[in-house]
């Protein structure tokens, strides 16, 4: 209940995946990962399947969690918009990660 409510599903601890949208599904995971209280999250396309209302509402949900809550988040994403979004971006481009796009 408690962490669920944290990710504003307090209500729905009885649904079933299917009986759930995208965001909320996606809420769930994060709660999931959120249970054990680990000071990093991992995020690989948090954003990926979600409409650009929904997506909005997980990048405003990781960057709560990291303002409130002091969880450092690293989020892997294609999606310049969430990039944008982040304190500090790194670029992977053939292999090298690096503080600058190469585009």
């Amino acid at each position: 209940g408690e962490v669920l409510a944290s990710v504003g599903l307090g209500d729905k601890g009885d649904r079933f995946p299917h009986e759930m949208s995208g965001g909320e599904q996606q809420r769930v995971a994060i709660a999931r990962a959120l249970v054990k209280e680990p000071p990093i999250l991992l995020c690989d396309e948090p954003t990926g399947d979600l409409d650009r209302k929904s997506g909005d509402e997980i990048l405003d949900l990781l960057q709560a969690l990291n303002r409130e809550q002091g969880k450092t988040i690293i989020m892997v994403t294609h999606d310049i918009h969430a990039a944008a979004r982040a304190s500090r971006t790194l670029y992977l481009n053939k292999g090298k990660l690096s503080e600058e796009s190469e585009d």
